[in-house]
């Protein structure tokens, strides 16, 4: 059975990720992952996302994959002690002294290979494997037939990883020194600017004040050094039978909305394949749902291409804006569902129920909105109707995390998101239904 592999950058996303159907997360402590910025987790966390992770029946891995240098080392033991006791299924390592150093501390811990390691060939992969490696996530240079290759070499215990959807990196598997180079940000510890994603101009020697711009393309610039985002979800049966053991998102840096979304997506398309191979087809409807959170441009990576060929550079600069995210639906509370009643609000109609839900972005009646739920695509609805917790109507939700009620037509169940839809609400329609 293949595995579908979400990132946790933070408590939130860990919990979207595993509602939304994850069979794992992957996420980092406050030192030694290769996303210094996201929130990450403390030592604490970490013993509660394992246990909340393990209660659904999943698994939870922990990336310690930078490349620690010689004064981070007493850390790096004092943190794998600290972590001990906490039930991790797996650590994903790149550097050979940390591979060392779990095995010396963790000496029962599995060990992933992370992806920038560069396994590229059947000879770098049998050689991880006789380490004591479990799983080899692979360089996200390779073809298709590449990874059969290597597959067919592997014995049958040792699992292969591989990247399915999220951001490329311009440099080999990670291993860039650009930001070092440029504002003393070391991408192989965790702290990359991505300076690949900034716009650049030539200098000339003795005037250096006048800027001259590269232009790939008129009016627009050049993007040389920024990769597409990588989306397969129209190849997942070529995925399914290429021997990959795990499908992998990129995105601990990204939003719990991205995570519940990508997820669900991938999590539709796998089930859709699992349960009738032959008679599987690609459903457009999980492409829209991709396409409803931040990226950019979506390529297929190099899994079709030859990178000296088609680099899978960007056309245009920028992100693609995700649907706005309106809210999510929390738990029923007694005492407010009576406050609303005592104010004359009928708690089920013909229109729906009210539901309550804690804001993320403010959504005001009139709007047209679109409920996610786990294994469903967005399903659309007008927001009619909105009340805060003491009963009394509101016209928006203007307020950061302000709790309230909305009518929905169908059934609401915790963890469920409201987004925007494609941008028309009550007027809006209103004035089509005239024309």
């Amino acid at each position: 059975m293949v595995e579908l592999l979400s990132p946790a950058g933070n408590f939130e996303k860990l919990k979207a990720a595993i509602l939304y159907g994850a069979d794992a997360v992957y996420c980092a402590g406050q030192m030694f992952g290769m996303r210094a910025s996201a929130d990450n987790f403390t030592v604490e966390e970490l013993y509660e996302a394992a246990d909340y992770v393990h209660a659904r029946g999943k698994k939870i891995y922990l990336t310690v994959n930078t490349m620690p240098h010689v004064q981070e080392y007493p850390l790096l033991r004092k943190f794998l002690a600290d972590v001990k006791g906490a039930g991790i299924d797996a650590m994903i390592v790149a550097d050979l002294g940390v591979f060392a150093t779990v095995r010396e501390i963790l000496p029962e811990m599995e060990i992933h290979m992370s992806t920038q390691t560069s396994i590229v060939s059947p000879a770098s992969a049998k050689a991880y494997a006789a380490m004591g490696a479990k799983r080899l996530v692979l360089a996200r240079e390779l073809t298709m037939e590449e990874i059969r290759a290597i597959r067919a070499e592997l014995p049958d215990d040792v699992e292969l990883e591989a990247f399915i959807h999220g951001s490329m990196c311009v440099s080999y598997s990670g291993r860039c020194l650009l930001a070092n180079a440029f504002n003393g940000r070391d991408g192989n510890r965790g702290t990359c600017s991505q300076p690949c994603r900034w716009n650049y101009a030539l200098v000339e020697e003795k005037r250096p004040e006048m800027h001259f711009p590269i232009e790939q393309q008129e009016g627009v610039g050049t993007f040389i050094m920024s990769s597409k985002d990588m989306c397969m979800i129209e190849h997942i049966p070529e995925l399914m039978e290429c021997g990959i053991a795990s499908f992998k998102i990129e995105g601990r840096m990204k939003s719990a909305y991205y995570t519940a979304v990508a997820t669900n997506a991938y999590r539709m398309a796998i089930d859709a394949y699992l349960k009738d191979p032959a008679a599987y087809r690609f459903d457009p409807a999980w492409l829209e749902e991709l396409e409803s959170v931040s990226h950019r441009e979506y390529g297929t990576g190099f899994y079709f291409d030859d990178p000296m060929e088609n680099p899978q550079l960007v056309s245009t600069c920028g992100y693609l804006r995700e649907k706005a995210y309106f809210s999510t639906a929390i738990e029923y509370i007694e005492e407010e569902a009576a406050a609303l009643v005592a104010n004359g609000v009928e708690m089920q109609n013909a229109d729906g129920r009210v539901y309550r839900f804690i804001q993320r972005n403010k959504v005001s009646c009139g709007e047209g909105a679109e409920l996610i739920s786990p294994g469903k695509i967005g399903r659309g609805f007008d927001v009619r109707e909105l009340y805060a917790p003491d009963g009394s109507p509101l016209e928006s939700t203007p307020h950061p995390s302000m709790i309230y009620w909305c009518r929905v037509p169908f059934e609401v169940k915790v963890g469920d998101i409201m987004r925007a839809d494609s941008g028309k609400g009550l007027e809006i329609r209103a004035k089509d239904r005239l024309k």
